[in-house]
């Protein structure tokens, strides 16, 4: 990932809500307690996106036809950040295409927290909340045709399976034999957002944290579960004729209203371009009290 940094010494500026001031990186997310927003009845689902300034979350290589993460997109003070919002999560929903491109090293594992540096306060941190020590892991495929990285196992993680209903009985059959459980969260082939909400508050999980990317997050918010986006957005363009955005759907409409939360600049990253950390609250749902 990227060189471990002692602390996040940099300032970065709070824009909004006023006044405005100097603030510091770390600690920035943790502050939120997010994990104490939701319930089993009603859990607390975010999601974290980074994105250029002409909307790009990712690039696709013409001759390889996989999706890629440009570098420049990245920083040391982003990741940062999205390391804050898993450490706040009693489960992370993940897909099948990112255990794929793990298994072929193009993407690294940020599964668990605490096996290096960067996390380590991090992992020290959910057990004086009263976190587990690592959060659950579930996985949203249609196809369920993905490698499953020794890790969650190695690490004790709770690891559930979902899909639709119309799921290929053949692999659902091989998942349950490796010993995984099933949920059964979409009327067809394609996971849906609430009922696989719906389904993880009845297994106890309160704050949910979806690393699972655009198709997932669309569901989130045309089925009303969404309870806060954060959004990094670095200040260049990267152009690319075949990218991705942060939704892929049709149009949302009043579905689509967020209301900003909070906004600060970090001027130094990514290569002293500079950066906004955006948060915003559905619009569409009642905000937990706090």
């Amino acid at each position: 990932m990227f060189p471990f940094m002692n602390a996040m010494t940099e300032p970065i500026l709070r824009l909004y809500p006023p006044p405005f001031a100097e603030v510091s990186l770390q600690g920035l997310y943790l502050g939120q307690r997010l994990h104490r927003l939701g319930t089993r009845k009603s859990p607390f689902v975010y999601a974290n996106f980074v994105a250029s300034l002409d909307g790009r979350i990712a690039l696709e290589d013409p001759a390889t036809g996989k999706t890629y993460l440009p570098k420049s997109l990245t920083s040391p003070h982003d990741f940062r950040l999205f390391l804050e919002l898993e450490a706040q999560a009693d489960c992370l929903i993940t897909h099948g295409g990112y255990l794929r491109a793990l298994a072929d090293k193009d993407l690294g594992n940020v599964l668990q927290l605490g096996l290096d540096a960067e996390s380590r306060d991090l992992a020290e941190w959910r057990k004086t909340e009263g976190l587990t020590p690592q959060p659950a892991v579930v996985i949203a495929s249609a196809s369920l045709d993905f490698p499953m990285p020794p890790s969650i196992r190695e690490n004790g993680q709770a690891c559930y399976i979902a899909t639709g209903r119309n799921a290929d009985p053949a692999r659902l059959e091989y998942w349950r034999s490796e010993g995984y459980d099933v949920i059964l969260a979409g009327r067809d082939r394609m996971v849906e957002g609430a009922p696989l909400v719906r389904k993880l508050g009845d297994l106890g999980y309160r704050s949910i944290y979806l690393l699972a990317g655009p198709s997932m997050l669309d569901t989130m918010v045309r089925d009303g579960q969404l309870g806060r986006l954060f959004q990094t957005i670095t200040h260049q363009l990267l152009g690319g004729a075949d990218f991705r955005t942060v939704l892929p759907g049709p149009e949302l409409g009043p579905a689509g209203c967020l209301k900003l939360r909070s906004l600060y600049y970090d001027p130094t990253s990514p290569a002293g371009a500079g950066q906004w950390f955006a948060q915003f609250d559905s619009a569409s749902i009642k905000p937990p009290h706090e």
